[in-house]
């Protein structure tokens, strides 16, 4: 929304393809039209930024060609293939700008396939989306900022929420301190969201060695390992869990883009150039999709982004807000790699999940199957053992559980994370209707 506001400002009329019905993404998501009560109550600190995303389009009136509820399943050459109410359409473009956002980490743990348990992103979305809970007694599990963030905001609606485990450890989050006050507002709300669940009583609980989700047709009990070796057991109906989060870099994949192995935080990531630009001419990149880093990042890159796209068209741009908004990315930067080491990903979990787990739900794939691939039949890199057992071959295309299976893969190999590869992406890169129209 940002990058679209300033083309528009420029006096460009960007096309905007939205999944969703209203403008905000993730972090500002609205309730649909006639759905939830609106209330600003539910961004918190950022308000006056939610409010601020959702005028974006009001202001900017037909400046701006706008177009909800449409889906990119692909791009070929120059072409987006759209799926929108009206149903399959093909759109031209010169140039592209690709702010797909991200999704949930998951791994998979003993009873992770049960009805009841939820990603940490899908119980935001209900509550801010909805207006619900995901449960009447929530465990909340993760290994990043937003176990927190949901902690306290499932508290303030209400929520009975018994218990919070952080599969990273406190000593990991002292360790960062001083890189994690390069964003000192972020790093002062984050302090505030845990003082706040201290408050309340909300059993707070850090590296966490293992889980387990008791029940028969849902969920009724959380078990987990301490620190210390001890076993604890929680009584619960429901169950949000996740583990960090990943891009949605499919469309930049299909758009050609070059990706490179990120070290910190573990994943194959399309490259950009400080300005937005990807290694593909005319295609360029903002917020999360292309690396984490939140949505006020997102914000400084989808301006900086624009005047990278204003530029390329021979346009003059303000050299002071190109000064500003690189300063503001480079101190973001700081940040965010304090804040990858203050929440490594808990590598520890991958060799507590049994054989008989499911890995790949769309495929039924078990994590026996893979390891057997891998041991018996020399499976050494993600799309070989796609091959062999159709894992990320289903509806999701392994957007669940692509990740997940490379750290099996690299742990059941005894190799480096970065040696596994990547999944090849393919379109759709969401399931679609083979008739119809967008729902």
């Amino acid at each position: 929304m940002r990058c679209a506001d300033a083309l528009a400002r420029a006096g460009l009329r960007p096309i905007v393809i939205d999944e969703a019905e209203r403008p905000g993404g993730q972090i500002y998501r609205q309730p649909p039209a006639g759905g939830a009560p609106e209330s600003s109550a539910i961004y918190g600190f950022e308000a006056k930024k939610a409010e601020s995303i959702h005028r974006v389009l009001r202001d900017a009136g037909d400046r701006i060609d706008y177009r909800p509820r449409t889906l990119a399943w692909n791009v070929f050459g120059q072409r987006l293939d759209l799926l929108a109410p009206e149903g399959q359409r093909e759109l031209p473009f010169d140039r592209l700008v690709l702010a797909t956002g991200a999704m949930d980490r998951v791994l998979p743990f003993s009873g992770w396939t049960l009805p009841g348990v939820f990603t940490l992103g899908g119980a935001q979305v209900a509550l801010k989306a909805q207006g619900v809970a995901i449960g009447r007694r929530v465990a909340l599990v993760g290994a990043g900022p937003l176990l927190p963030l949901v902690a306290h905001q499932y508290a303030k609606a209400g929520a009975n929420v018994v218990a919070a485990l952080d599969a990273s450890t406190f000593g990991a989050k002292l360790a960062q301190l001083s890189g994690l006050f390069a964003s000192a507002d972020t790093f002062a709300k984050g302090l505030w969201y845990t003082a706040r669940n201290r408050l309340r009583g909300l059993d707070v609980r850090y590296g966490i060695r293992s889980l387990r989700v008791e029940g028969g047709d849902r969920v009724e009990a959380l078990v987990w390992r301490e620190s210390s070796g001890e076993e604890r057991r929680v009584a619960c109906d429901a169950v949000g869990a996740s583990f960090g989060l990943r891009p949605e870099a499919q469309l930049a994949d299909l758009a050609g883009c070059r990706f490179a192995f990120a070290t910190d935080a573990r994943q194959w990531l399309p490259e950009r150039s400080g300005e937005g630009r990807s290694s593909v001419a005319g295609v360029y990149l903002a917020g999360d999709g292309a690396g984490i880093g939140g949505a006020d990042v997102a914000e400084l890159q989808g301006r900086r982004t624009a005047l990278a796209v204003l530029e390329d068209l021979g346009r003059s741009v303000d050299r002071r807000e190109v000064a500003r908004l690189d300063r503001g990315l480079a101190r973001q930067a700081r940040f965010r790699h304090a804040l990858d080491a203050a929440y490594p990903f808990p590598r520890h979990l991958v060799d507590t999940v049994d054989d008989g787990e499911i890995v790949c739900r769309c495929e039924g794939v078990t994590v026996g199957a893979l390891r057997q691939a891998a041991r018996e039949r020399g499976a050494r890199e993600v799309n070989r053992v796609k091959a062999l057992t159709r894992i990320g071959m289903g509806r999701c295309q392994g957007r669940v559980c692509g990740e997940a299976a490379a750290e099996l893969l690299a742990r059941a190999c005894g190799e480096d994370i970065e040696r596994m590869g990547r999944l090849r992406g393919q379109p759709p890169v969401k399931p679609i209707p083979v008739v119809g129209s967008a729902p």
